[in-house]
């Protein structure tokens, strides 16, 4: 089956050094190179990956995720971190090298980043090229953040399930703004749930939140995603401890092979 972990991340310092400006720097156990995921991808039954920039160690700096995409011979595709005022060679660039879109961090950048002076004309290019938003945001984000994302008229992919506070319920602005996300046709990405959980695995505590997300979305706008190798965690799960709730969260089978297979296929452009 061709099996989709639609976001982890590569970090490879001896071939392509930290940026100086990178916010966090992974100290070596949370590190992982493009050869060692593809080592774990392989013991996890998984065929492919959307390997998304970081924001820690690299920031803007594509190198290392570029690098891996073109030596994956398509196992791989790849998620840009690019400034507003990008110039258009480097997204030509990006592109012909398996890129397919970019990642917007609200929780890294803020969501002022939405009213820079170059977000409209980046917007544009992404229109033009058929190229997709990733999004980290958490809590209420999401809520301030949606009109100026639907401006942008470009399809949407809600990292780590928009990371709500379990402790406020569904019915959260940020968690009810990613429902509307789901009602408008975008993805979202059953990933992360140690980011936001205030629970050990299985995270019980997320099971309203994935629910609602399940039945809104429904399994052809979800898709799976490790967060390999587990970057600002103080207690790192096992891939197979992130990959387990899956049987819970959709216990019919054809609803999980939609979630690692047919939705990501189609969305990415796996063969």
């Amino acid at each position: 089956m061709l099996t989709v972990d639609s976001h982890c991340h590569v970090f490879d310092p001896r071939r392509f050094p930290f940026a100086r400006d990178a916010g966090y720097t992974p100290p070596p156990q949370e590190q992982g190179t493009a050869e060692e995921l593809a080592t774990v991808l392989d013991a996890n039954g998984m065929a492919h990956a959307l390997i998304v920039n970081p924001t820690s160690g690299y920031g803007y700096d594509n190198r290392c995720m570029v690098a891996a995409v073109r030596a994956s011979k398509g196992r791989f595709k790849g998620i840009a971190r690019v400034r507003p005022d990008v110039a258009e060679s480097e997204l030509a660039s990006l592109a012909t090298s398996g890129v397919i879109g970019i990642r917007i961090d609200l929780i890294g950048d803020g969501v002022g980043l939405l009213q820079h002076a170059a977000i409209n004309r980046l917007f544009a290019k992404l229109r033009e090229i058929k190229w997709q938003i990733h999004l980290q945001c958490e809590r209420d984000q999401l809520a301030e953040a949606l009109p100026m994302l639907r401006r942008a008229g470009v399809p949407l992919v809600v990292d780590h399930c928009g990371r709500p506070d379990p402790m406020r319920g569904t019915t959260q602005a940020g968690f009810q703004a990613l429902l509307e996300l789901g009602r408008e046709g975008h993805a979202v990405k059953l990933s992360g749930a140690f980011r936001f959980s205030r629970q050990p695995p299985p995270y019980d505590d997320l099971d309203p939140f994935i629910a609602a997300i399940v039945a809104t979305f429904t399994p052809t706008q979800c898709v799976f995603g490790s967060d390999w190798p587990f970057v600002r965690l103080r207690d790192r799960p096992r891939y197979a401890d992130v990959l387990a709730p899956l049987g819970r969260w959709l216990p019919d089978e054809d609803a999980r092979r939609q979630v690692l297979a047919g939705t990501p296929a189609r969305l990415f452009g796996f063969r």
